[in-house]
């Protein structure tokens, strides 16, 4: 993978590199997605995949288009397990999406920057959901998440940065983070994998 060599450059990230080769796939039905990952807040992944499958049950096992969820009772979607928040943030998606007609095509033709700022306008996805979106459903290579836990406890480990001077340590993660441009998105998936392979001191 041609991202390796670049991303080894810094010879610190390249301690985090290792055999993985990761990969960036395009995941179709984007509204979806998004309100598959207001479902899976402050949830372990187990628990978030029987709730979306359960979510799913409700249009007959297929993805829902977005009227469909708008039009389905509040108290149904809370029959599958979901807070009365996240039934709101899961509708309040379902319509931003339909008002502004949302769809891949759309979305697909758009820079990071426009889709982060036309989609944290959603209450309920903020900019770190826009960035794992952008990440994991829309595969875009150069995206950094300077606001992920896992990545400030990596970077802080790796470079040394002070944890407790928040805004500094974010300048300089930014600044760290600049040099790995145009495979930012694959530095951050190494930095999560050795932080989660690296055994706490």
């Amino acid at each position: 993978m041609e991202y390796i060599a670049h991303l080894q450059k810094d010879k610190k990230l390249a301690r985090t590199i290792g055999e993985d080769i990761h990969e960036l796939k395009l995941h179709p039905n984007i509204p979806v997605r998004m309100m598959a990952s207001i479902m899976s807040q402050q949830l372990s992944t187990k628990v978030a995949a029987v709730i979306f499958k359960r979510f799913l049950t409700l249009y007959n096992g297929k993805e829902p288009k977005p009227q469909q969820v708008l039009d389905t009772p509040p108290e149904t979607l809370r029959s599958i397990g979901l807070s009365n928040a996240k039934v709101s943030y899961v509708q309040n998606v379902a319509a931003f999406c339909i008002e502004h007609k949302i769809t891949d095509k759309k979305l697909l033709a758009m820079g990071n920057d426009e889709i982060i700022d036309l989609l944290v306008q959603i209450k309920g996805i903020g900019r770190w959901s826009v960035e794992m979106l952008l990440m994991f459903t829309l595969g875009r290579e150069d995206v950094f998440a300077v606001d992920d836990l896992g990545i400030q406890q990596a970077m802080t480990k790796l470079y040394k940065l002070d944890a407790a001077d928040k805004k500094g340590m974010k300048e300089k993660m930014l600044k760290l983070s600049a040099k790995w441009s145009p495979y930012r998105t694959y530095a951050c998936m190494h930095l999560w994998r050795w932080k989660d392979d690296t055994p706490t001191q």
